[in-house]
């Protein structure tokens, strides 16, 4: 008679299930140690993990990127344009 609510529809399942090693078990005893639920801390981890990732990949492109001739005068390029652009409103 009725369909699905349009505020569940094409909502994935987002429930997992792992096995945790011994380290792993200490790791989440340790990150629930202020009151958070398993799930609030496995949630935080994947997301501060996610960040950590994000962060070391960042500084590897800023590192290739300060490492490459080519792209450090294209940096100083972009500046003088936008100096010469600030100077200029």
């Amino acid at each position: 008679m009725y369909d699905i609510c349009d505020t569940v529809r094409g909502v994935a399942e987002r429930a997992i299930s792992l096995r945790l090693d011994e380290d792993a078990a200490r790791a989440l005893q340790f990150l629930m140690r202020n009151g958070e639920s398993r799930s609030q801390a496995i949630r935080a981890a994947l997301i501060g993990e996610a960040r950590r990732r994000k962060l070391e990949i960042a500084a590897a492109d800023a590192a290739r990127v300060a490492a490459d001739p080519k792209d450090r005068r294209e940096i100083a390029e972009v500046q003088a344009l936008m100096e010469d652009l600030r100077g200029e409103g």
